[in-house]
């Protein structure tokens, strides 16, 4: 699903409506015909496209995140893959205040890169690196990465947020991170590690252990990197279930 084949942002457009476009053969916006609906809305329709067309071609998802309902949010993210970012962190505790962030991995257009507590963990880095995403993608994010991360290096993080325990959820998958994976087939290449386990690790690291910090790193780079493959994987099912009789491959 990508933008172009969206009518849903439009006032008086409902699933239903916007279905019976794609079946009529309007499955883009460069498909569409005012007659397909009535003037009303084949108007807004018209003055939608024209409006979007040049937001989509600068690449803006900001605008898409305003017009989109927060349902229909993860339409956004083909067009933007290559500018999401993927992010997963590790802390000392549960509490943002009292607890610190330790490691914080991110993953984007096939690279990853982990900041370090005390190494290049800083405010600066991370403004920097979310300046240059047009995405964000967490699991369970809004509730704690983002706060945690806003709280502690006194960030205002506004990207457009695709959080996938609530996405993963509207498909019949529900639970943790692992879990998840699990269900969808995702194997990891080491053994998992809980929170408790993380925060050892931290601590044994903080004791002169790099082992112990290069274990941590390993574990939070591949939650970060598994996030990708659970996103293809979500919103392939949101897709089929949006458009269960109706092609819209580009």
């Amino acid at each position: 699903m990508r933008i172009e084949n969206s009518y849903i942002p439009v006032r008086g457009v409902g699933q239903r409506t916007e279905q019976d476009l794609w079946t009529a053969g309007a499955t883009r916006w460069d498909g569409f015909d005012r007659d397909l609906v009535g003037d009303t809305v084949g108007e807004r329709i018209e003055r939608f496209i024209e409006s979007a067309q040049p937001h989509l071609e600068g690449g803006d998802a900001d605008f898409f995140a305003d017009q989109f309902p927060d349902s229909e949010q993860w339409r956004l993210y083909e067009n933007f893959r290559e500018g999401t970012l993927f992010l997963d962190i590790e802390t000392t505790g549960l509490d943002q205040r009292r607890d610190s962030v330790t490691t914080v991995s991110v993953h984007r257009g096939g690279e990853t890169r982990t900041l370090v507590q005390g190494q290049d963990l800083t405010a600066d880095r991370l403004r920097t690196i979310f300046d240059r995403s047009e995405l964000l993608a967490t699991f369970n994010g809004a509730q704690f990465d983002v706060p945690f991360l806003e709280t502690q290096f006194d960030l205002d993080v506004d990207l457009p947020h695709l959080d996938l325990r609530f996405l993963a959820r509207r498909v019949g998958l529900s639970g943790g991170l692992k879990a998840v994976e699990q269900d969808i087939g995702i194997e990891r290449e080491r053994p998992d590690i809980s929170g408790r386990e993380a925060v050892r690790l931290w601590r044994e690291y903080e004791r002169g252990d790099r082992a112990a910090l290069e274990t941590l790193v390993e574990y939070n780079r591949e939650d970060t990197v598994n996030l990708q493959t659970l996103m293809d994987h979500v919103c392939g099912r949101l897709h089929d279930r949006v458009t269960p009789d109706t092609d819209l491959s580009w």
